[in-house]
């Protein structure tokens, strides 16, 4: 499976937390020319515990935990109202690495909100006006023409922001560095957060 070199990755020079590992790993892979690199998968569970996936943009990562931006009434959104808790994973098969992070997730706020969505391409904030992710499209309902008139709203009225555009932070409890090896003697270190304070733990592979 890893028939090339691969970083590696020692254990005992990892710091106290795993903010700055994370970012550490996300700047090499961006260094590394790692196709995107920000790219991870969002996995939530419905109503019924049901779990689901999809892979979307990494927004940033601070002390407080990692962003992403999705609509309120995406199938994501509703169901991180329902139950928010949700786990990211960040892989990089280049570099034979990968991050999972599992945490409760919470609204970064309106102004957070406001600014991410300002920041987007028109198109996006179009689709995003709209309010139909994940929604069935009837035959024959005209998208284009529904585009064009979001995007012609968005021109007139270049500050607006779709009231159901949220961002979202994940506050993790557990994040896991996984460093792969051509000799399949994985490393792999977890980050629990324990009584506020960081436990580092080496797992098996």
């Amino acid at each position: 499976m890893f028939d090339r070199s691969l970083p590696t990755f020692d254990t005992s020079d990892a710091p106290e937390e795993p903010v700055a590992l994370c970012l550490d790993w996300l700047r090499h892979a961006i260094g590394a020319d790692v196709p995107e690199p920000h790219a991870v998968t969002l996995s939530t569970v419905d109503a019924h515990g049901a779990p689901d996936a999809r892979v979307l943009i990494l927004k940033d990562v601070d002390v407080t935990g990692w962003y992403f931006a999705s609509s309120a009434d995406s199938a994501k959104g509703v169901q991180l109202a329902q139950q928010p808790k949700a786990a990211l994973s960040s892989y990089w098969p280049l570099l034979g690495r990968q991050i999972r992070v599992r945490g409760v997730v919470s609204d970064a706020g309106s102004e957070a909100a406001g600014a991410d969505f300002l920041a987007r391409s028109l198109d996006a904030r179009a689709e995003a006006l709209l309010g139909r992710q994940s929604q069935v499209r009837p035959d024959g309902e005209d998208a284009a023409a529904q585009l064009a008139a979001a995007r012609r709203r968005l021109e007139a009225a270049p500050d607006s922001v779709a009231s159901s555009w949220r961002l979202y932070v994940l506050q993790p409890r557990e994040v896991e560095f996984w460093q792969a090896a051509v000799t399949r003697r994985h490393t792999r270190l977890r980050y629990r957060s324990e009584g506020g304070a960081w436990v580092r733990q080496e797992l098996w592979a």
